[in-house]
């Protein structure tokens, strides 16, 4: 009994000596959770502010804001095609630039037909190297652009490990996706700035948040964009450019097998129309967004969540899309 009543005026005074620093440790427990629901709160906010309200209020005018020409690579299929589809609802002349003639003068004659707008076609082959911009740049010379869309890029044919996947993509990976952007701002950024006016939209990814493993190089290709992208709004804001990084998540392209569970799920895994007409409406009030509601749930998920979180639902996902890949051309 002694012991007892001995290690319970222990613990009183033990307790007793300690009370400050639990009190401490308390008010810091109290400023973190603070902390961090108000981060929750305001993120939930934004997403409303972003992807709600400008939907209950009249489009942008976004020849006046930015200028009557719209160039858009990548733009036969996908998301490209539907991003030139929406900016021409809008009324912008679009340029379309993709390696098909043939593709690219059937989405030409569909877009001015369907939306009374101009359009024009540049052929490139964006994997040919630095050659094809001497080209491109004549060709936009004499355009008033006001958009740009950097759209074009190059995915692995389904996840694979780094060593599985062939050199020839991975050097396309480097010249698509990341010398392509990076060289056509640098061919209409000038023109801009001499207008004082202009958007530039850079297609990331969702795989650039963190880590993504069986799509290594893709990944890391896409977190240079969004960086790439970050960096020059705080270039140019002040020169009356707005410089908007897109990080989409799955889109149902031609990339997802058709077929795949990514098809079955329009309200997470949303077509390219409904991807392109939500991104587009973005354009002007966030400079780093996924352009559709449920990615940027997604989003804050992949924020919050822990990195090994991430990696484990990355692969059991990727592997699923190797394994329908796969199995589609067995």
């Amino acid at each position: 009994m002694a012991a007892v009543d001995s290690f319970y005026l222990l613990y009183r005074e033990i307790a007793r000596s300690c009370n400050c620093y639990i009190e401490a440790l308390a008010l810091v427990g109290a400023w973190y959770t603070a902390r961090k629901s108000i981060t929750v709160v305001c993120d939930f906010y934004s997403l409303i502010r972003l992807h709600f309200i400008p939907r209950l209020v009249s489009r942008a005018d976004l020849i006046k804001q930015y200028g009557r020409w719209a160039v858009v690579s990548g733009a036969t299929d996908g998301v490209g095609r539907a991003y030139a589809e929406e900016l021409a609802s809008r009324g912008l002349n679009i340029v379309l630039i993709s390696r098909s003639q043939e593709k690219l003068q059937m989405v030409a004659k569909d877009i001015a037909d369907t939306y009374k707008v101009e359009t024009d076609i540049i052929v490139a082959d964006f994997s040919s190297g630095r050659e094809i911009y001497d080209m491109i740049r004549e060709a936009l010379q004499d355009r008033d652009i006001g958009i740009l869309v950097n759209n074009v890029g190059v995915f692995y044919p389904y996840p694979q490990y780094f060593t599985q996947v062939s050199e020839d993509t991975l050097w396309d990976i480097v010249n698509v996706n990341i010398a392509a952007a990076s060289l056509m701002v640098h061919i209409v950024l000038p023109g801009m700035v001499e207008r004082k006016k202009g958007a530039i939209v850079t297609i990331s990814s969702g795989s650039c948040c963190k880590p993504t493993p069986q799509l290594a190089a893709f990944s890391a290709s896409k977190a240079y964009l969004d960086h790439f992208s970050r960096a020059l709004q705080y270039e140019y804001a002040s020169k009356g450019i707005f410089v908007q990084s897109l990080i989409p998540f799955y889109v149902a392209t031609n990339v997802a097998t058709p077929g795949s569970f990514l098809h079955k799920c329009p309200w997470l895994v949303p077509s390219p129309k409904v991807y392109a007409h939500h991104a587009v409406s973005t354009l002007g009030i966030s400079k780093r967004t996924t352009g559709y509601w449920s990615h940027s749930i997604q989003f804050l998920f992949a924020q919050y969540m822990p990195e090994w979180l991430w990696v484990w639902g990355a692969n059991i996902l990727n592997r699923s899309l190797r394994k329908e890949a796969l199995s589609c051309k067995a």
